[in-house]
């Protein structure tokens, strides 16, 4: 292998400039010529590659989002798209393929390696921690460090106001940011997609807490949330408090503030050990797999043992959830 490509695919995390610069300055260490594929597989459709040298990665680490673009390319989903895609890559003589994004970025991968044998390793990154084969995916500590900063600003205008604040975060169909930032935060109740809700188990403790002189709560919801997400819990759990607690509410949804801003340590350590690891793994014979860390161990997991592998929330902070959560 004398020439790889880097790109970042799919929703940009806090943290993907870490394992970028990691990658590039890795390979070039190891002799390794680098691109930079720009926007994600749009840049490998569409021809669009940079040269990349050590420069071109300094004073990046520091930043949110991605220097070389993302985006979720439709032609790349075609084959006509992929069959550019392998052929401008044979022309730039790139032998390998070092991918940084969440699910999405892996079964692309997956399927391209199928098609056109070329090596490829997966770096995860995503906010929403939905990946598996690693304990955290590159963005979700930032992410979640945004939330439960916006959650302690939230608790002092609610306690101020003696509202009731529901407080929507990101996460897909995937609970980590609520469960974390909620725990984390002190939220008063936590609804994520893995736990079957209970309305009326909440308004009941939500009346026992305002009965026993609390006039205010935080109440913390996934946007996956089964039934709709804060605005539907809100509308849920105000009309049942209807003439048994005179609360005025209130719901923030957090959005996309959370996939920006400066990535915290852990991500950017996170990110840099990955894209050394992943180059190393080439070094090493590797392809075609995701490269994650568990229990603080560099693993490499095959792309198409993913989707049969269970992601679950840690048990621990699920019985947390349960019992820490209360008014």
């Amino acid at each position: 292998m004398e020439t790889i490509a880097v790109l970042t695919s799919g929703g940009d995390a806090p943290g993907m400039n870490a394992a970028i610069r990691a990658s590039v300055r890795a390979a070039l260490s190891s002799g390794l010529q680098v691109y930079g594929a720009k926007n994600g597989f749009s840049g490998l459709v569409e021809d669009d590659f940079q040269r990349l040298h050590a420069r071109s990665v300094t004073n990046i680490l520091q930043r949110g989002g991605t220097m070389l673009g993302t985006s979720r390319s439709t032609e790349f989903e075609s084959k006509a798209g992929r069959r550019k895609a392998a052929k401008n890559l044979k022309s730039h003589a790139i032998d390998g393929l070092i991918l940084i994004g969440g699910q999405g970025t892996a079964e692309a991968a997956l399927i391209f390696h199928q098609e056109y044998k070329i090596p490829s390793l997966v770096i995860p990154a995503s906010i929403d921690n939905d990946v598996a084969g690693t304990d955290f995916s590159v963005g979700f500590d930032t992410a979640v460090n945004g939330a439960m900063e916006a959650i302690d600003r939230i608790r002092d205008t609610a306690e101020s106001s003696g509202r009731i604040f529901f407080v929507e975060v990101m996460g897909r169909s995937r609970g980590y940011i609520a469960l974390y930032a909620g725990l984390s935060g002190g939220a008063d109740a936590i609804f994520i997609p893995e736990e079957k809700e209970d309305i009326e188990a909440l308004c009941k403790r939500l009346v026992a807490g305002h009965k026993a002189g609390k006039s205010s709560f935080v109440v913390v919801v996934a946007e996956g949330e089964e039934a709709g997400g804060a605005f539907s819990v809100a509308e849920r759990v105000t009309k049942q408090l209807e003439g048994r607690v005179g609360v005025d509410y209130r719901v923030t949804v957090l959005g996309h503030l959370q996939r920006g801003g400066t990535p915290s340590s852990n991500d950017r350590v996170l990110g840099t050990t990955l894209g050394a690891a992943a180059v190393e793994g080439f070094e090493k014979g590797a392809s075609n797999h995701l490269v994650g860390e568990i229990n603080n161990n560099i693993v490499f997991t095959p792309l198409e043992k993913l989707p049969s592998m269970e992601r679950e929330l840690p048990k621990d902070l699920l019985h947390l959830l349960h019992t820490v959560g209360t008014t």
